[in-house]
């Protein structure tokens, strides 16, 4: 994932070590290298800077304490269906691994896969996408049981704690058109109810900014590498995940009691 960095992404250096998340700074020159205790004083130097500065950008550029939104419940909507069935939703709202964390807490989802949807090219690695050429955009593919829970319900999941839907091409600390927000539907029922939804909200001013977020045909989704699924649970000490993954979890955990397991 790219580093939260006001001017420069460093998500390449990241898909060749996927288990850091950490701020990196180039020079034109290298440092002497220290060596001993001076080598091991010096990281943990960088890396407590490194922690403060993804703290203090967090807290300036995207506060998460209040990022989550009471909404509506949607006017036009499904009903609940009734027999068990399965269904698919694609989303996209930045970071796919907050995206992941929420919904795998919601009850009626069966899965959350992490991947890659919107875009032109076939089978894309991370590298690709985070090159922002290839018109994906990070996604996950949401398997539900319309039985147990409706679009309408999912999309105010979305719309409330996982995602800021007035962000244009970028979430929180992460920008780049592979970080927009849409939805892909997969039928006209889809479409209506979403398209419907976005309205809604726009025209009750529960946002300060319009919704940007895309209503568009679903193509094509691509799972990601194995690395990305699960993310948020199997790193929760990651600073990237405590600061902006975890505290959408908790409000859904608040907003949503019903429906969090």
């Amino acid at each position: 994932m790219p580093c939260p960095r006001a001017t420069q992404n460093c998500s390449m250096i990241h898909a060749k070590n996927p288990s850091s998340h950490s701020p990196h700074l180039t020079t034109g020159t290298r440092p002497p290298r220290p060596k001993g205790k001076n080598m091991n004083r010096s990281l943990k130097i960088t890396l407590t800077l490194c922690a403060a500065f993804l703290i203090a950008y967090a807290a300036l550029r995207h506060n998460v304490a209040s990022a989550a939104t009471a909404l509506p419940d949607p006017t036009v909507d499904e009903s609940l269906a009734p027999q068990k069935s399965r269904a698919t939703l694609v989303l996209a709202g930045g970071c796919f691994w907050g995206i992941q964390a929420v919904f795998q807490h919601v009850k009626g989802v069966s899965s959350a896969t992490s991947g890659y949807s919107g875009g032109t090219v076939k089978n894309p690695d991370y590298e690709q996408v985070s090159s922002g050429t290839t018109g994906h955009a990070e996604s996950v593919e949401i398997i539900y049981d319309p039985s147990q829970i409706t679009l309408g319900q999912l999309l105010k999941v979305f719309f409330s704690v996982a995602t800021d839907p007035t962000e244009l091409n970028r979430q929180g600390p992460d920008s780049g058109t592979q970080y927009r927000s849409a939805i892909f539907f997969t039928s006209p029922d889809q479409q209506r109810i979403a398209q419907a939804y976005v309205q809604q909200l726009d025209q009750a001013k529960v946002f300060s900014q319009p919704i940007v977020t895309q209503v568009v045909p679903f193509k094509a989704f691509y799972r990601a590498e194995d690395y990305h699924q699960n993310y948020a649970t199997n790193h929760p000490d990651n600073p990237y995940i405590a600061t902006f993954d975890l505290p959408k979890v908790k409000h859904l955990q608040q907003q949503f009691p019903n429906l969090y397991h």
